[in-house]
């Protein structure tokens, strides 16, 4: 008994270690895309250097998403660590890599547009669209398993398989929650080249992402999610991609 929870209190410690981070990181992306990608570098001054250093940053965060959890490298930490401390060591490198990423989010020259008026308003209720839409979407999601204070169900002989989700706004595109960040992103009134690298850089990050995403579905659900694959044609953006 002692021994169980000699293990047990680290473990869950360090599950909500990285619940909190994964809070703070969301919330922090926030305000810096909010606020501190208003920033724009002086003018006549070289966009390479940061321009680099952005996609750097933002490149350590998706390596991390494609080599821990979609490659055998997720396969072999679980059967040295546990499913418990691999979701939790998962949720707290990818949220200290996101908050890097916002912190050291490096200003370029240049504004590409400032809405202002009407154009504003709609700029900001398309992302507010966005917003709506990933909140839809996510509520399919296990949001404790999401945040690391619950391991991944494991499915053992007697448990039915989850449900593929087809209704609603995956009756409409196969990745509604991306569709979310795409109108999020994108739909800023004020389009700084701070805030259009971010987007860009992690849209086209989702573009790569998606294929490796659904290879695992397909595995996951066979050949139901063929057929929804079929059904449903747009991955994130209708009548686009």
């Amino acid at each position: 008994m002692h021994a169980a929870h000699s293990r047990t209190t680290p473990v869950r410690t360090l599950q909500v270690i990285g619940a909190a981070l994964f809070l703070v990181s969301l919330g922090w992306g926030g305000k810096a895309y909010f606020a501190d990608f208003n920033a724009v570098a002086p003018v006549g001054t070289s966009a390479a250097m940061p321009l680099a250093i952005d996609v750097a940053l933002f490149s350590g965060f998706a390596l991390h998403h494609s080599v821990l959890a979609r490659t055998p490298f997720k396969g072999w930490l679980h059967t040295r660590v546990g499913p418990e401390v691999e979701r939790s060591l998962y949720v707290l490198i990818a949220s200290l890599l996101y908050l890097l990423c916002c912190v050291a989010w490096q200003p370029l020259p240049g504004t590409w547009y400032a809405a202002t008026g009407p154009l504003w308003w709609l700029g900001a209720a398309v992302q507010g669209a966005g917003v709506v839409v990933t909140l839809l979407a996510a509520r399919t999601l296990n949001l404790r398993e999401l945040m690391g204070l619950d391991a991944p169900r494991r499915p053992t002989g007697h448990d039915q398989p989850a449900p593929l989700e087809t209704g609603g706004l995956y009756g409409l595109v196969r990745h509604p929650i991306y569709m979310g960040w795409l109108l999020f992103v994108f739909g800023a009134p004020v389009m700084t080249s701070t805030r259009l690298t971010f987007a860009l850089v992690s849209v086209a990050y989702l573009v790569v992402a998606i294929p490796l995403e659904e290879r695992s579905l397909v595995a996951s659900f066979g050949e139901p999610y063929r057929r929804y694959q079929q059904t449903v044609r747009w991955r994130m953006l209708p009548g686009v991609y």
